[in-house]
């Protein structure tokens, strides 16, 4: 029987394909959706808070119109910043007109100069995700260091936000794989069965 790793990395071929046709098909609209969703799932908690959204990359759904009507909001916006590799990531401070650099993976992330933040709720890109808040990412461990960095510290909420067509109907996981609070997408929210 394949190992974990082994089974993450024919998995992550296939989500990618998925992912990759539906984003094709009709991304702007899903990320209208997604916003609707996104909304109705956490809009009652974005007050007086730190949200770490991201700038999409490849075929990751679009989360700029959320990120647009974030700046409606009494929340500051964070974006994810790559450091070292092995080290969770960590946030800056943006919003809207701000200047954006490209980093590594062609990953835009705000300059040296915006105040570093600490989210109280984080969205997180990924390939696939199950019903039981599992997620598969690229690999390279980023989230899950960062989510278990920040659950060390307090509270945060972290939500998944895919296309509906990424789930999966198990994630394999290890010990260091970090569950998701919630997967929102643009046709359901969805709160992690245990």
């Amino acid at each position: 029987m394949p190992d974990t790793a082994d089974q993450k990395s024919d998995l992550r071929d296939r989500a990618e394909g998925t992912r990759h046709k539906v984003h094709a098909q009709g991304s702007s609209a899903a990320a209208r959706h997604l916003c609707a969703r996104f909304f109705d799932a956490l809009g009652d908690q974005l007050t007086g808070i730190v949200i770490s959204l991201y700038w999409p990359t490849r075929t990751e759904i679009d989360v700029r119109p959320l990120m647009a009507n974030m700046s409606a909001k009494p929340v500051q916006v964070a974006l994810p910043v790559m450091g070292d590799e092995g080290s969770p990531l960590k946030f800056r401070a943006w919003s809207p007109g701000d200047e954006l650099v490209a980093t590594r993976f062609g990953v835009m992330e705000p300059t040296t100069s915006a105040p570093e933040l600490l989210p109280d709720i984080v969205t997180v890109p990924l390939l696939g995700f199950d019903l039981y808040g599992n997620r598969l990412g690229y690999g390279g461990g980023y989230y899950d260091r960062t989510l278990a960095h920040l659950r060390q510290q307090g509270e945060v909420i972290a939500v998944g936000v895919a296309y509906d067509e990424q789930e999966c109907p198990v994630i394999p996981v290890d010990g260091g794989d970090e569950r998701l609070d919630m997967v929102v997408t643009d046709r359901r929210i969805i709160q992690p069965a245990d």
